[in-house]
């Protein structure tokens, strides 16, 4: 039985919004930058932000942190009623974040405006996400879930944010649990349990960020060739 291992050469296109597939230099087709959307979620702590920058650069993509949308929201919202935000201080973890939380999980219109920013960022095509919602709310984009064990997580975390591990994890269980509260009261599924939708699941807890983003090229570059097919 004869077994064909099956090498990609990605080619970007100079001064064209297209790439160049070739595959074992038989063959080779055409990909407009608009036709390729990636949606990434994820864990805390499980190297989503790295992944997303890594396939932007790759794929000539568009990266849209979604915490920088988020937050442009929040610091519009906090002018409107004077609310002062220390700098130098993770929002989320201060007095006026979790005060924002409270209102989040209470009226859902917040998170809604940044939903729908996004999905029209999407469906304009040419970018890269890493949304904890969209992989689920939207029909387009190849969807990529990145886990990793608890021990990993609050590790990395730990050591990112420079503070005790016993500090981060119930930081990042009580984000998380949050979070999974506001997307079920406000779509009705269970974030980080329903999986179905995600095409490709990388657990990163041995993995290098190049060994993660190299999983996740070749998962992508199939998925564009079996869609030309």
């Amino acid at each position: 039985m004869k077994v064909i291992c099956w090498k990609y050469y990605l080619k970007v296109a100079n001064l064209t919004k297209t790439y160049v597939f070739n595959i074992q230099k038989k063959y080779s087709f055409m990909v407009s930058k608009k036709d390729i959307v990636v949606l990434v979620n994820g864990l805390s702590a499980t190297g989503k932000s790295v992944l997303c920058e890594k396939i932007a650069n790759y794929f000539g993509l568009k990266y849209f942190p979604t915490s920088g949308i988020l937050h442009a929201l929040i610091e519009k919202e906090l002018k409107k009623q004077k609310i002062a935000v220390k700098k130098n201080t993770g929002f989320w973890e201060s007095e006026e974040g979790k005060i924002f939380f409270s209102e989040r999980l209470r009226n859902g219109s917040f998170d809604k405006k940044v939903d729908e920013e996004l999905l029209k960022k999407i469906n304009r095509g040419g970018v890269v996400l890493d949304s904890w919602v969209m992989p689920w709310l939207s029909k387009k984009g190849y969807k990529i879930w990145l886990t990793a064990s608890d021990k990993v997580r609050y590790k990395r975390a730990a050591l990112r944010n420079r503070e005790s591990i016993t500090k981060t994890k119930k930081r990042i269980i009580e984000k998380e649990k949050k979070t999974a509260c506001i997307y079920k009261k406000l779509y009705g599924f269970t974030w980080a349990k329903e999986l179905a939708v995600f095409d490709l699941i990388i657990n990163t807890d041995n993995l290098t960020e190049k060994e993660v983003f190299e999983k996740a090229k070749k998962a992508i570059e199939k998925d564009l060739l079996k869609k030309k097919k």
